[in-house]
């Protein structure tokens, strides 16, 4: 039996989203006090940040496969039609 704990998984871009879209909502509805709405403010920068830090990896795991048959890199934009 092992006494290792498990590290919590990091939260998935969907889970930054769905939290980012509920902040929004909060603000939007205006009924908090100033605390709590600078509160839920910093928390959605945070929540922003780490979605961009996701989809960076994201990017970068794209332009990896990209690599040519020559094992050349070519960077291509996701709407630039790709050869079959």
């Amino acid at each position: 039996m092992s006494d290792e704990v498990t590290p919590p998984a990091e939260p998935r871009f969907e889970d930054h989203m769905r939290g980012l879209e509920d902040i929004v909502a909060r603000l939007e509805r205006g009924d908090q006090s100033l605390e709590a709405a600078l509160a839920d403010f910093e928390a959605g920068m945070e929540m922003a940040r780490r979605a961009g830090a996701i989809l960076d990896r994201a990017e970068t795991r794209v332009d990896m496969l990209l690599e040519e048959r020559d094992g050349q890199l070519r960077e291509v934009p996701f709407d630039e039609p790709r050869d079959a």
